[in-house]
């Protein structure tokens, strides 16, 4: 599949991505792909590329862009390592809702000024933190989203105000969350609170669970699960088909 390397100027600098389109010719509808707690690497280049086979053109950025040219994370260590995972933590604490929300608006002014990149509205799907800003995004750029889909999001129904479920009264797009069974931070509790909102709303929604841990459908996580991970990618495959043209 082809891959651009690329910048997109946004309000505090210069994000990195990386734009993967199909074979052929396009133009094709465009979806931004969140990455988990890891950040933007080759691993999600390559899920990229993959979504990109489906029939989009695929944007992955670098959530992390405001701590410049920061080192990766080894995913199979940076858990158990303290000094890593502080950093981890501390990264992912700068990622506030109001940079998801800025950000993801650069995105897409930039997809729709790309010739391969078709239409004014998006979709966004994302893994971990990159589940939740998926919806975050769904619910603070509204217009903008035309579905928006979330794999083992963790605080996607939090008691903090920053939550997704909080803004289920503004969010225009379908939505697809697949969730673990066996995670921490979206419990069955919060899958039914999550519900709860986005049915009060109007919110046209699936909410499915997989018999897998949190992870399960990045294949450099520890907890990968190859069947979930199947699965999720005929839920983006169909969800995706369904409600992006």
């Amino acid at each position: 599949m082809p891959r651009i390397a690329d910048t997109v100027t946004t309000a505090d600098g210069s994000c990195p991505v990386t734009l993967h389109t199909p074979d052929g010719e396009g133009p094709w509808p465009g979806i931004v792909m969140y990455p988990d707690a890891g950040g933007a690497r080759e691993t999600f280049a390559a899920m990229a590329d993959k979504l990109a086979g489906y029939g989009y053109a695929v944007l992955v950025p670098d959530v992390y862009y405001r701590d410049g040219d920061w080192a990766p994370f080894t995913m199979a260590t940076v858990f158990e390592d303290q000094a890593e995972r502080n950093r981890l933590f501390g990264m992912i604490s700068k990622v506030t809702p109001e940079f998801m929300a800025a950000d993801a608006s650069a995105f897409f002014d930039y997809l729709a000024a790309r010739p391969e990149v078709r239409g004014a509205t998006f979709g966004t799907t994302g893994y971990c933190m990159g589940g939740r800003t998926s919806l975050i995004v769904a619910g603070r750029v509204p217009d903008r989203v035309a579905a928006a889909m979330s794999f083992h999001g963790g605080g996607l129904a939090a008691d903090d105000p920053g939550s997704p479920h909080r803004l289920a009264d503004a969010m225009l797009a379908p939505v697809y969350v697949g969730a673990a069974q066996n995670d921490p931070s979206f419990t069955t509790e919060a899958g039914e609170t999550l519900d709860k909102a986005l049915t009060a709303a109007g919110v046209e929604h699936t909410i499915e669970w997989y018999s897998a841990s949190h992870g399960f459908a990045v294949p450099d996580n520890a907890p990968y699960d190859e069947p979930a991970a199947r699965r999720h990618w005929a839920a983006m495959e169909s969800f995706f088909g369904s409600h992006l043209h």
